[in-house]
């Protein structure tokens, strides 16, 4: 019988060149070009039409753009139509054409993963164990918080487990929006009614799946549009221990999640963010779950971890490719713990523990994390300055040399610098292989730790050790934990971690001794805790009370600025509060000593350290704010200044009354009023101060080899030091603005990584044309331009600025109705420093590290509690500003850099505040122009630069801290702006009208 020939192999001739390339290779290119690329590269040859038309090549395209989208029935369709490529559904619904003679595995196997159904999955239940949740509550029983279980009851009596099928919450939220959770940097949004029909006939490999994992979005639509669905279930009664209930709602990191998924999608390999532990509990169909112990990175996991903030980033395959592919590679004793999670089943994932999950049908869940008693330092570990530790958490013994077979304490083979192996760049730390080492006896250690292969803990017979002893002694505990900079992957920021550790002292006084140990872990605290002891012994001082024991604040120590304000008699000191003493603690082999120091001069502890070579210096403060400005524009990119021996401080007398923040819902409107006319007032003090003077000839400062261990970098402004400055009458104007603009500079060169990197709530359309919006020339926003013969001309100077006057840095004062009139118009007959009763005899003080913060933290929480138990006397007392707190970030540029935190943060967005704080201020917030001078106009012409609400909108984007987030925060209807002037209209637009009177 005559047998038909094979087809010829296309691939060759269709490809060309190309053909060397692999098939993954090739895909993998395609995703970076257009749609119009795309149908262009199609025609070439058959082989590439087949390529360019592949699904999740479009499907990625499609994903890429971010936003929110309705599914088309193919991805090829939905993306042309998205971009307007198509309108009707005859012009991309033609039949794909038809090719013999090519095969690809790569894509087989692609095709394969898109359309297998896991009806026959095995559902082994052995691993995890079943536990009946209702007789441990009986028993007053907690489960082992350090290994997962199965509680079967939990969700038995919730509305939820009847209430929440899919055609229920179709029926009633077909129209709420949901994100989407993908492989994609963008926001994607989708309405259920879409999602829903986008999964009855999707066949996607790694399908889209319902799980917010960034800003709490489904919830917050959920519990706006219908209140009553937040009550259809209830927190398990073994998991109810939440450290975080401390914090108010909008202040918590994202914690739970309504989570709806079709068959083969699920949530790849990962470690639950902060190292918190978690509960999921299963109200329709069937997921399977895989779980390692902490430290048993999976097989075709990789981790990376960023040398220079710890941030940790997992490289893992979908959970469908990973059971498909990998899974079938393990060995019996190499396979991760298992189980089949059923309707009403919650699982409990302890802290550390990597978890894969894959839907075997249309699941709907709910999800929550916590930090408890079991987790509270481990998520206090993860979350400190350092990169080391990370990566020893996130991937255990990856980041380890040698072997731990012993206790930790008294095994430790590793060596502090161990991540620092030639094949790996500065950068980024990719913990794959570590090369062998010798052991503590001189041993060969031929153990290889290689990422994912379990087969390394079994062959070299060792165990990772979970312990909170061992994974801390790869802090790096010599850094700066107050400057250096930290991951921005962790769950809360470091002023926020700070606030949460403090607040957690103060409210839960039964767990201090844990609060303490997580302190240290995170803060280092307990150095610090030293520090205070030794001022306040110096000094004869009372030691802090109970509630004052941990450090808080930032920066440099602005004892040049107090001092001018002393020699100028600026009314602003009335309202900075008063320094009793201020030095540096110095730490030697034996402890702390602590050393008296007005700011003046270079002591000669400093000036024997070698710290830095000033020759011939004649400043009167050389570690003053504009030395430590000028360090830190000449030493930009080297990163974070270690502070190892020598921590500045101030003590200042504390002032009765409470923070702003603590009583922002107590004011009235009049009192808020009188308030914005306090702050204008004493920024139009700020802002007439005179510039510092300095030397023409500015000295070179030359930073030796030992800085890292020798150093006063508390001393300095943030790492990245914002708008700053230096006058001398032999400088020109715009030789003041260069180093404010070269701060910016550098902002802007990497502007739209960093709005990514925040993320959401900003869109993600805005990102992408961030770069349009900005001036191309950052010096035009100063109206810097340049003469006719070439040379630049500015005529403003760049002021003093605060730079971050927020609601915990205005501090507030009670008085009676009688004494503080509705209309509090004269300010002089305010209570200051040096009244009678300004800040009274305070029997103790604040010392922190080089910041001031003269609150009254005990009554600052009695005020709290009072407040939420109806402020019984409280309403009939009267409140007015009397101080502004924390000159530690002063710095010098635009005077409108310091209305954006007051605008954002203290009004809220509240014009009519602002307005009223200008009519106070009264001074120029324009530059003066320089049209009459006869200059070139250049891109001065343009009207947006003529426009204060442009140039406070780039200011908002250029800004070191996320402004952009409190902007979308409180304007929610501009996430779906179209551009930045729209943005700049809603937000600044009121601005335009401001009018000062000449002076």
């Amino acid at each position: 019988m005559e047998q038909t020939p094979l087809p010829r192999d296309r691939r060759p001739d269709a490809l060309g060149h190309l053909r060397v390339l692999p098939d993954e290779l090739i895909c993998a290119i395609l995703e970076h070009l257009s749609s119009f690329d795309l149908g262009r590269l199609s025609c070439v040859s058959s082989v590439l039409y087949i390529f360019c038309n592949e699904e999740p090549l479009w499907m990625n395209l499609c994903l890429r753009d971010g936003g929110q989208f309705e599914y088309r029935g193919s991805w090829k369709r939905t993306t042309l139509y998205r971009q307007n490529l198509c309108m009707k559904i005859g012009d991309c619904h033609r039949r794909p054409l038809q090719f013999d003679g090519f095969s690809s595995l790569f894509l087989y196997k692609r095709w394969y993963r898109c359309f297998t159904t896991l009806d026959g999955f095995p559902s082994d239940d052995k691993d995890v164990e079943r536990r009946n949740n209702h007789i441990l509550e009986e028993c007053n029983y907690r489960i082992d918080e350090k290994k997962p279980v199965l509680l079967t009851e939990v969700a038995k009596t919730w509305p939820a487990r009847n209430k929440w099928t899919l055609d229920q919450l179709l029926s009633n939220y077909g129209d709420v929006t949901f994100r989407i959770s993908q492989r994609s940097s963008k926001k994607i949004t989708m309405k259920l009614k879409d999602y829903v029909s986008y999964m009855n006939c999707q066949h996607d490999e790694d399908p889209l799946y319902i799980f917010d994992d960034k800003s709490k979005l489904i919830f917050l639509q959920f519990g706006e549009a219908a209140p009553a669905l937040l009550q259809d279930y209830c927190v398990p009664s073994l998991f109810q221990e939440d450290f975080f209930d401390v914090l108010d709602y909008d202040q918590r990191p994202p914690f739970r999640w309504l989570i709806i998924g079709p068959e083969r999608s699920g949530a790849s390999w990962h470690v639950d963010p902060g190292l918190t532990s978690a509960w999921n509990t299963l109200l329709c169909g069937r997921k399977r779950w895989a779980l390692y112990p902490p430290g048993r990175v999976p097989l075709g996991v990789t981790v990376h971890v960023n040398e220079d903030d710890g941030d940790v980033n997992i490289e893992s395959p979908s959970s469908l490719q990973w059971w498909l592919d990998f899974y079938p590679l393990l060995g019996d004793q190499d396979k991760p713990l298992e189980c089949t999670q059923l309707p009403g089943e919650t699982i409990f994932v302890p802290s550390g523990w990597w978890h894969c999950v894959l839907n075997l049908e249309t699941t709907i869940a709910v999800t929550q994390n916590f930090a408890n008693t079991s987790n509270f330092e481990f998520v206090c570990l993860d979350m400190a300055p350092g990169h080391v530790h990370k990566g020893v958490c996130r991937a255990g013994l990856l980041a380890v040399q040698g072997g731990v077979n012993e206790h930790p304490k008294s095994d430790a083979l590793f060596d502090m610098n161990l991540l620092n192996y030639p094949d790996m760049s500065r950068r980024e730390k990719r913990l794959k292989v570590l090369e062998p080492v010798k052991e503590q006896h001189g041993r060969l250690n031929s153990c290889n730790y290689i990422s994912g292969l379990s087969d390394a803990f079994k062959n070299c017979n060792q165990e990772f050790s979970y312990d909170i002893d061992f994974l801390s002694m790869f802090l790096d505990k010599e850094i700066d934990h107050y400057n250096t900079i930290c991951s921005p992957s962790n769950i809360l920021g470091e002023r926020e971690m700070r606030a949460w550790l403090h607040k957690l002292w103060v409210l839960k006084p039964a767990i201090r001794e844990l609060v303490w140990k997580g302190a240290c872990l995170n803060l280092n605290v307990e150095k610090w805790s030293s520090c205070l002891m030794n001022i306040c012994a110096h000094y004869n001082l009372p030691l802090p009370m109970e509630d004052e024991k941990f450090p808080v604040g930032t920066g440099s120590n602005p004892l040049e600025f107090y001092s001018l304000l002393a020699k100028k008699k600026s009314p602003l000191m009335n309202h900075v509060p008063d320094i009793i003493a201020s030095g540096f603690v110095v730490a030697d082999g034996s402890g702390y000593r602590t050393f008296s120091w007005d700011g003046r001069g270079v002591p000669d502890i400093i000036a024997n350290s070698s710290f830095v070579i000033r020759d011939n210096t004649t400043e009167e403060f050389p570690f003053g704010i504009w030395s430590k400005n000028q360090f830190e524009l000449e030493n930009h990119n080297s990163g974070a200044v270690m502070c190892s021996r020598m921590w500045p401080f101030i003590v200042c007398r504390r002032c009765r009354g409470d923070i702003f923040a603590n009583l922002r819902d107590l004011l009235s409107k009049n009192e808020a009023f009188h308030l914005a006319s306090f702050l204008g007032e004493q920024l139009r003090h700020l802002h007439l101060l005179p510039l510092p003077n300095i030397q023409t000839d500015v000295k070179e400062i030359s930073v030796v080899r030992n800085f890292q261990e020798c150093s006063v970098g508390s001393y300095k402004l943030p790492a990245e030091a914002d708008l700053i400055d230096v006058d001398c009458k032999d400088f020109d104007t715009c030789r003041k603005w260069e180093p404010v603009i070269a701060a910016l500079d550098r902002r802007k060169n990497n502007i739209k990584n960093q709005l990514a990197q925040w993320g959401n709530p900003i869109p993600g359309f805005l990102i992408d044309e961030v770069e349009k919006y900005l001036p191309h020339d950052l010096s035009s926003l100063l109206d810097i331009r340049k003469d006719v013969d070439g040379s630049l001309k500015c005529i403003s100077s760049p002021t003093w600025i605060h730079s971050d006057i927020m609601d915990d840095n205005i501090h507030m004062q009670q008085c009676s109705p009688a004494e503080c009139s509705d209309e509090c118009s004269s300010h002089a007959s305010l209570r200051v420093n040096g009244s009678d009763d300004a800040c009274g005899q305070a029997d103790r003080v604040s010392t922190i590290n080089g910041v001031n913060d003269p609150c009254d933290r005990k009554d600052a929480v009695v005020m709290v509690n009072s407040t939420l138990h109806g402020c019984n006397g409280v309403t009939n007392l009267r409140w007015h500003p009397s101080h502004i707190l924390d000159f530690s970030d002063l710095s010098i540029g635009d005077p409108l850099y310091d209305m954006i935190p007051i605008y954002l943060d203290v009004f809220r967005g509240e014009m009519c505040f602002l307005d009223r704080l200008l009519e106070s201020y009264n001074l120029p917030l324009n530059p003066k122009k320089l049209n009459d001078d006869g200059l070139s106009s250049g891109l001065a012409e343009n009207d947006k630069f003529k426009r204060l609400s442009y140039r406070a909108m780039c200011y908002c984007i250029l800004h070191k801290e996320n402004v952009l987030g409190a902007i979308f925060s409180l304007w929610k209807e501009l996430r779906t702006a179209k551009s930045w002037e729209e943005v700049e209209e809603a937000v600044w637009g009121d601005l335009n009208n401001y009018q000062h009177t000449d002076l």
